[in-house]
């Protein structure tokens, strides 16, 4: 199974690819995707109905007790075929059905694959946490699939009111299976926690009422996922998808999620009171509603739409009425839905692909010119109606005999509104074929533009089923009967003759009355658009939203004021007067004792913090500021060395280095001073706040470390970091091997957050030409001025690298000599000798040191974090010292590049150990000799850590473009200030093109100069 849904992701990757080298045709290869996994399942019969089921199960997060396990019984079997095969009858739909010339063909045929394996793993998954998951990624597809026309205003609305619905409806089901799992004889493995609600053991010691609200919880999800009462009006609206996407998406595969989840559950919940009445009063209520609306549509596909509404409610109230003989029933009629819904919607495709239109009032006679289409259609549409001897009507006969079987007064009330139900669904069933397919006097018959063998061959394989899986009952009910027997009751039976009884006599009075209410049609339509209207729930929907839209702009017009020191004040506020005010006045685990310190140097760099702090707080200037800033951050890196962490005093010296630098950066596009504001009242409320903040933060710290009642896990903690993490450094050990995955997501925001402040910053694409020195041609030379207009000296000094040997001949030592690549791209005034020969010397040196902190941080000081710091600091010395070009010669690669490989390299270093039988992000040693390097103790974990070395470095490397180099082109471009300097690159933006300074401008504008420069001090 999990084999499977791997072959769904690499299909729906590779699918643009493949669609963009053989056009549509490449929807026949994709077809084989979904394809096998119903031949797979159909393969499995034997052991499925003989209560062998194939089990697969692969650890992912045990702590969080999620893992990967599948399980293949009845119900899972049925909906791997309903899936994989509607699938791919559409995806060869999809061969036929769009135009060669279609617009994001191949992004459609990759997340329509990738929907098909969610659905796989949803309907396979024996775990709840991975079912929310598969979900989720069913709704996020969808999304992508009903907004494909992201052009037209009608897709972007259905598909956000689609993803919305459904979102909130699966983040209330999340919270039930949460509290399902964690309650006592609970469990999050479905099968598991089915069987512990039939024992009576879920929840047996639970407070009142916890388990009757995790099942509505899990409900809401249910009921929204497949569109019922209140929230079905989205799937009428979704109908502004492709139609291959309403034939899968909203007759056999997504909206069947909900009903799917209904039958998992329904043999351990079903007697429960919250889900007898939530199931019976939404579900027919669906289905009266949907079947009423179905009658005054004109629009053939919204006729279905509203049609799949009425007919998921049947479904759901079968399935989860919870008796055996009912459930039966329920469960054929879901594999006859797929068959005649599917081919339904196909079959409109076809109509509308080959005449033009949808609308019943503009067609006529296509029934003549299209017989292959009006048989098939006649076939899915009896079978929707429940004529025999169609699927549909065997399912609905064993549905109605079984409850007249029951016979409760609530059954006896059952039947009645599924009978009405179905008279609607017999009156709209009839409306469809004869609103496609008959002659209408007085309607001109549209003409035929296109046909297509192809086209057809789907909707008439799934008609044509219908008809065989309807004269052959016994087959259905040999193979449904093992699930319909965890249901409590008696079993029911699937037949084409039951004899003449209370189901027969219902069945024909059923027929007759929507036959009567079809050829009333005309007076039906009247009395529909006589009854008052009134505020629908798409209606309410959108009332929700502007009340919300509204509530959100005046809470962001009173809080969102712009002031960054009311923003801070609301937070900090908010921090005192709850957690601390609890915290302070409710604690009890107060030590009786506090020691201040191990040893008084800590006393005296606590000192020198606070007074750095006090003093950076009443600075004017910003530089100032800064520069206490980091006093106290170096402080509490030599605090973290005094307390004996090595480790963090590395990283915390380094993050500091670092953070000093951006912000230099940030303030050269600032003043010099704060604003000018007298000593106000504001000041000392600040003062004070901040002073209060302290001591509650200090309080709840003791106040936590006192309510310790086991022993603390540092204890035991470096022997199992040796023992499964294979390394001596307790921290590295932790953030590659023990929290891999909280790594995993820091260094996944790393790389967004880098990703939007460049873009923020970069006027030209982040993706283009690197600014080296090569780039500059000998015509910056020739622009070179001195003050008064005379000739440079130091002309011939800066003469760019790649320069031509002088007319001489002779190269003098002089002028050969480059401490740094691109300092002759610096005006005089801006560089430095000795940082540039010091740089030149520490460079390198420190490029090695980042290496050997990477190799030894598993066992020593470092690891990929601090090693990619240290990286990134001799780049921020290498642009310091020669400006933005010298940093192009440094790193002559995009940073996006090394954020990318450094995730791909971790994600990768992550999923090796599945293929190899292990855990995700498992680790493993690997002890070797060496020749010269001796025995060599490696930990697979120095892959992850390398992805992290690559991630670090490309974040400093791509703040140095955008606060750095990418400032410094602005400031160029905007003072006017750099030579008109002609490149080698003949593309280059217009926005390098730079205006020549005038001749007696300051040395400062010659070959680069900026306002300031990179490389200022």
């Amino acid at each position: 199974m999990l084999q499977l849904l791997m072959i769904h992701a690499v299909a729906a990757l590779a699918a643009p690819a493949i669609v963009g080298r053989y056009g549509r045709r490449a929807f026949l290869v994709l077809a084989a995707v979904p394809g096998a996994a119903a031949v797979w399942a159909a393969l499995q019969t034997g052991d499925v109905l003989a209560g062998r089921h194939p089990v697969q199960e692969v650890a992912w997060v045990p702590s969080l007790s999620i893992e990967l396990a599948f399980r293949l019984d009845v119900l899972s079997w049925l909906m791997v075929l309903v899936v994989g095969g509607v699938g791919a009858l559409v995806l060869v739909y999809c061969a036929a059905y769009f135009s060669t010339h279609a617009t994001a063909l191949g992004r459609f045929a990759g997340v329509f694959v990738a929907f098909a394996g969610a659905m796989l793993g949803l309907v396979t998954t024996d775990n709840t946490l991975a079912l929310y998951l598969f979900w989720e990624l069913t709704t996020i597809f969808s999304f992508l699939l009903i907004g494909h026309y992201h052009d037209r205003q009608s897709s972007r609305r259905a598909a956000m009111q689609a993803i919305v619905l459904t979102t909130f409806g699966g983040l209330a089901m999340l919270g039930g299976l949460i509290i399902l799992g964690e309650v006592d004889g609970g469990s999050y493995r479905l099968s598991e926690l089915v069987t512990a609600a039939a024992d009576g053991r879920l929840g047996a010691e639970a407070p009142a009422g916890l388990v009757p609200t995790a099942v509505a919880l899990v409900l809401l999800g249910a009921v929204a996922k497949s569109a019922q009462v209140p929230f079905h009006f989205w799937l009428p609206a979704a109908m502004a998808a492709p139609t291959p996407v309403s034939a899968y998406l909203h007759a056999a595969a997504m909206v069947k999620a909900g009903v799917y989840l209904v039958g998992r559950l329904a043999p351990g919940f079903a007697d429960l009171p919250v889900w007898r009445w939530t199931v019976l009063l939404l579900g027919l209520g669906s289905l009266l509603l949907g079947g009423y609306r179905a009658l005054r549509q004109h629009d053939l596909k919204l006729l279905l739409a509203y049609g799949t509404v009425s007919q998921l409610g049947l479904i759901m109230v079968l399935v989860g009425h919870g008796d055996s003989g009912v459930a039966l029933a329920g469960l054929a009629m879901l594999a006859a839905h797929a068959l005649f819904k599917a081919a339904l919607f196909l079959l409109v495709g076809v109509i509308d692909w080959s005449v033009g239109t949808r609308d019943l009032r503009q067609l006529s006679g296509l029934g003549r010119r299209m017989p292959v289409a009006a048989v098939a259609g006649a076939l899915a549409a009896g079978s929707m109606a429940g004529v025999p001897p169609l699927a549909g009507y065997v399912a609905k006969e064993g549905a109605l005999e079984a409850l007249a079987h029951r016979g409760g007064a609530l059954d006896w009330v059952v039947l009645a509104a599924i009978a009405v139900g179905s008279a609607l669904t017999v009156a709209y069933g009839l409306r469809f074929w004869w609103g496609a397919f008959a002659d209408k006097p007085g309607v001109e018959e549209p003409e035929a533009q296109r046909t297509s063998r192809l086209i057809m061959a789907s909707p008439v394989v799934l008609a044509v089923a219908g008809l065989v899986v309807g004269l052959t009952p016994g087959l259905s009910e040999r193979a449904l009967a093992p699930y319909a027997a965890t249901y409590p009751g008696e079993p029911g039976h699937l037949t084409l003759w039951g004899g003449v009884g209370p189901a027969f006599l219902t069945t024909v009075a059923v027929l007759a009355a929507g036959a009567a209410l079809f050829a009333a049609r005309r007076g039906v339509e009247r009395a529909q658009a006589a009854v008052p209207a009134v505020r629908s729930a798409e209606d309410h929907y959108r009332l929700l939203l502007r009340t919300l839209d509204n509530l959100s702009a005046d809470v962001t017009a009173r809080t969102q004021r712009g002031s960054l020191p009311a923003y801070l004040s609301i937070i900090l506020v908010t921090v005192v007067a709850t957690s601390g005010v609890a915290g302070l006045t409710l604690g009890d685990t107060w030590p009786s004792a506090v020691r201040l310190w191990d040893s008084p140097m800590q006393g005296a760099v606590a000192v020198v913090i606070a007074i750095a702090a006090v003093l950076a707080a009443r600075a004017r200037r910003r530089l100032k500021a800064v520069v206490l800033l980091g006093v106290a951050g170096y402080g509490v890196a030599l605090l973290f060395e005094l307390h004996g962490a090595p480790d963090l005093a590395l990283t915390q010296a380094l993050v500091e280095t670092v953070t000093l630098v951006v912000f230099v950066l940030v303030l050269r596009r600032l003043p010099a001073y704060f604003s000018n504001r007298p000593l106000a009242a504001s000041r000392w409320w600040r003062a004070i706040l901040g002073a209060v903040v302290g001591v509650t933060v200090a309080g709840l710290g003791v106040l936590a470390a006192g309510a310790r009642v086991h022993g603390p896990v540092s204890v035991n903690f470096p022997e199992e970091a040796y023992q499964y993490g294979y390394g001596k450094n307790i921290v590295n050990v932790t953030l590659v091997d023990i929290r891999a995955w909280d790594t995993m997501g820091e260094i996944s925001v790393i790389v967004v957050a880098a990703t939007g402040v460049a873009s923020l910053i970069f006027l030209r694409a982040r993706t283009g030409r690197i600014d080296r020195a090569a780039h500059l041609s000998r015509a910056a030379e020739r622009h070179s001025v001195w003050r008064g207009g005379r000739p440079d000296p130091g002309a011939r000094l800066r003469q760019p690298p790649h320069a031509e040997t002088p007319p001489d001949g002779i190269r003098s030592p002089g002028r050969d000599r480059t401490w740094l690549s691109a300092g002759a791209t610096l005006a005089p005034v801006r560089r430095s000798v000795i940082f540039e020969v010091g740089t030149r010397l520490v460079f390198h040196t420190m490029l090695v040191f980042s290496v050997f902190l990477l190799f030894s941080g598993h066992n020593a000081p470092g690891g990929g974090f601090a090693a990619g710091l240290m990286a990134g600091i001799a780049l921020v010395v290498r642009y310091l010292a020669g400006g933005r070009y010298e940093l192009g010669e440094a790193a002559p690669v995009h940073p996006g590049v090394l954020l990318g490989s450094g995730l791909f390299l971790s994600v990768g270093a992550g999923l090796v150990p599945l293929l190899l039988g292990g855990t995700v992000l498992q680790s493993a040693v690997v002890d070797l000799h060496l020749p010269v390097f001796g025995d060599v103790h490696l930990a697979t974990a120095l892959f992850f850590d390398t992805g992290v070395y690559l991630v670090v470095i490309g974040l400093v490397l791509d703040i140095l473009r955008s606060l750095g180099a990418e400032v410094d082109r602005h400031g160029e471009i905007e003072g006017k200030q750099a030579p008109d300097i002609a490149f080698d690159d003949p593309v280059q933006s217009p926005d390098d093109a730079l205006p020549a300074p005038d001749a007696r401008a300051a040395p400062e504008a010659a070959l680069g100069a900026g306002r300031p420069a990179g490389g200022a001090r």
